[in-house]
């Protein structure tokens, strides 16, 4: 499900500005950055609202946040911090000072606990890495 979203993105990206009148050098992508931490309660209510944050760094002065990838399996939940790049040729590069927080509601349903599974990029091997954190329902 979550490679169809990123797909089609991409075809809607890919649509859009082929179908540009613009002779100028302004394009743009959407990228998943990795997040190097994540706010989550210690434990949750079933039936409330509770607003996780997520931290990454935004890498270079074209980066802006666009939303999130937000997939779910049974008790699990996947979420990926997606960037719109807007390359105008003039892009600079940000130390890794730049941290930007982001947030969204989470809703409790009728689990008896919810494994939140963080993208943290890829390692050596292209495997997917994440940071987990499990919080019990009451």
């Amino acid at each position: 499900m979550r490679r169809i979203r990123i797909i089609l993105i991409f075809f809607i990206v890919a649509v859009s500005t082929g179908c540009s009148n613009d002779d100028n050098e302004t394009s743009f992508f959407y990228e998943l950055v990795t997040v190097q931490d994540a706010s989550v309660p210690e434990q949750f209510n079933r039936g409330e609202i509770y607003t996780i944050t997520v931290s990454y760094f935004r890498t270079s002065n074209c980066h802006s946040f666009a939303g999130f990838d937000y997939d779910r399996l049974a008790n699990e939940r996947t979420v990926s911090v997606i960037n719109l790049v807007v390359n105008r040729g003039n892009c600079e590069e940000l130390d890794m000072t730049d941290l930007v927080e982001v947030s969204f509601d989470f809703l409790v349903g009728e689990e008896d606990s919810y494994i939140f599974r963080f993208w943290q990029g890829k390692d050596e091997n292209g495997d997917n890495q994440f940071l987990i954190r499990e919080v019990p329902v009451l």
